[in-house]
């Protein structure tokens, strides 16, 4: 069973996410730092000369993301190992990156398709958040809301909806209706970041309420009951 606030810091997760994306994509790329199948893409289709798109950004955040999860992968188990709580500590060590990439940002205009070294360097802090990120919600497990993409989340909504009526998607459940709530809230963190660069935000300011945002989301979780592995069945433990 999850915690009573688990669903809802989830959800806000998600729209950093949309947020997050907005600015990788539009204001600093082109590049994705949380969805690496859009960079793989990218990637293969430079790799085919076709299309116009600059592989560079695509290649270094793809890189950044694996050295995320690799990184995150080994603090978190040892963290846990060690009594910690791993999903809060998980959670401000990404706000923290989130937080550099916004001082390195700082002052920095959106650019979309040519990007200069220091959006290089943005994209790739970034893309190490999102690896720690995946790392965290991946040990968490929980179903249907994975806060850094919604392919899964919009199937088994629509799955589980009076269109498909589901029961293995959870048809008239309270996940089934979480399910929606992560694609809302996806597209709500890309609408509000993209419109937010159409203002002229710089690169930093567009961060700084993402990075708060995580570190708030982490400090409530403070407060719920421990939190069990998706692996090894497991579980985090108090501090």
């Amino acid at each position: 069973m999850l915690p009573p606030r688990m669903p809802a810091l989830l959800v806000a997760l998600t729209a950093v996410t949309g947020v997050i994306e907005a600015v990788s994509l539009l204001a600093l790329g082109p590049a994705f730092t949380a969805m690496q199948t859009g960079n793989v893409l990218f990637l293969a289709f430079g790799a085919a000369q076709a299309g116009d798109l600059p592989t560079l950004p695509a290649g270094i955040s793809l890189a950044a993301f694996v050295l995320g999860v690799v990184c995150g992968s080994h603090v978190e188990a040892v963290l846990e190992a060690r009594g910690r709580r791993w999903f809060v500590l998980g959670l401000v060590l990404e706000a923290g990156l989130i937080l550099a990439a916004a001082a390195l940002a700082w002052g920095l205009a959106p650019q979309y398709g040519s990007p200069t070294p220091r959006h290089l360097a943005v994209t790739a802090v970034l893309a190490l958040a999102m690896g720690l990120r995946n790392t965290t919600i991946m040990r968490a497990n929980v179903p249907g809301v994975p806060t850094t993409l919604v392919t899964r989340s919009m199937t088994a909504f629509l799955g589980g909806s009076a269109m498909g009526r589901d029961a293995v998607y959870g048809y008239g459940s309270a996940g089934w209706k979480l399910r929606g709530l992560s694609i809302v809230a996806m597209f709500a963190g890309g609408f509000v970041g993209a419109l937010l660069i159409r203002a002229g935000w710089t690169v930093g300011w567009l961060l700084v309420p993402a990075a708060a945002t995580v570190l708030v989301v982490g400090l409530v979780y403070r407060g719920q009951p421990p939190l069990h592995t998706g692996s090894a069945g497991g579980r985090e433990r108090s501090q």
